[in-house]
C-alpha cells in the first residue's frame, strides 16, 4: 500500500511540473528521473517511468517518446552511482540532464529530421542548445528542491520508505 501512495505522489509532482505552463523542458522531469531512485530506491523507477508514459498520454505522444522514456531509465539506474553526499547527487542530476540531452537529441537526428550528414547531426544538437540550457536551469532548481527538503527533515525518507 505504501508503495502505491509514494508511485502516487511521485505522479501528482510529476503531472504538477509538466502540465503547469512553463519554458520548453523547465520541468521536474530530469531531478526525478534522479532522485526518486538514488533517495528511494530503485523499485521506484517503473513508477516514475509510468507516470511519465501517463502525463504523455495527455499531453500527446511525439516521435522519440522512447528516446525520452529510454534516458529517464538510464538516468535512474545511474542515480545510484552518485548518492553518496549532496553534491554527488546534484553533479549526477545535472550529469542526467546531460545525458537526456545526448540521448534525445540523437534520437531526433536518428529519425531524420536533419538528414543523416554529419553536418545535420552537429545543427540537430546545435539547435538544441537553447532547451538544454533550460533543462539543466530547472534540474539544478528541483534539485535544490528536493535537497532543501531532505536536508531539512520535511520528509523522513527511511519512515517513508520503510513502512
Amino acid at each position: 500500500m505504501k508503495y502505491l501512495q509514494i508511485s502516487f505522489g511521485i505522479f501528482i509532482v510529476l503531472a504538477a511540473s509538466r502540465f503547469v505552463p512553463h519554458p520548453p523542458n523547465f520541468t521536474s522531469l530530469l531531478a526525478l528521473s534522479f532522485y526518486v531512485p538514488a533517495l528511494l530506491g530503485i523499485r521506484y523507477l517503473p513508477s516514475l517511468l509510468i507516470a511519465f508514459v501517463l502525463t504523455d498520454f495527455f499531453i500527446g505522444f511525439h516521435s522519440i517518446a522512447l528516446f525520452t522514456w529510454g534516458s529517464v531509465i538510464v538516468i535512474g539506474l545511474g542515480s545510484q552511482f552518485f548518492s553518496k553526499n549532496i553534491l554527488n547527487r546534484i553533479f549526477g542530476s545535472l550529469f542526467g540532464a546531460c545525458l537526456f540531452f545526448i540521448i534525445t537529441n540523437f534520437g531526433v537526428w536518428s529519425l531524420g529530421s536533419y538528414g543523416y550528414t554529419f553536418e545535420g547531426f552537429l545543427l540537430c544538437y546545435t539547435l538544441a542548445i537553447p532547451f538544454f540550457t533550460y533543462s539543466l536551469i530547472s534540474t539544478f532548481i528541483f534539485a535544490a528542491i528536493i535537497e532543501g527538503v531532505c536536508k531539512f527533515n520535511l520528509i523522513n525518507l527511511k519512515k517513508i520508505t520503510n513502512n
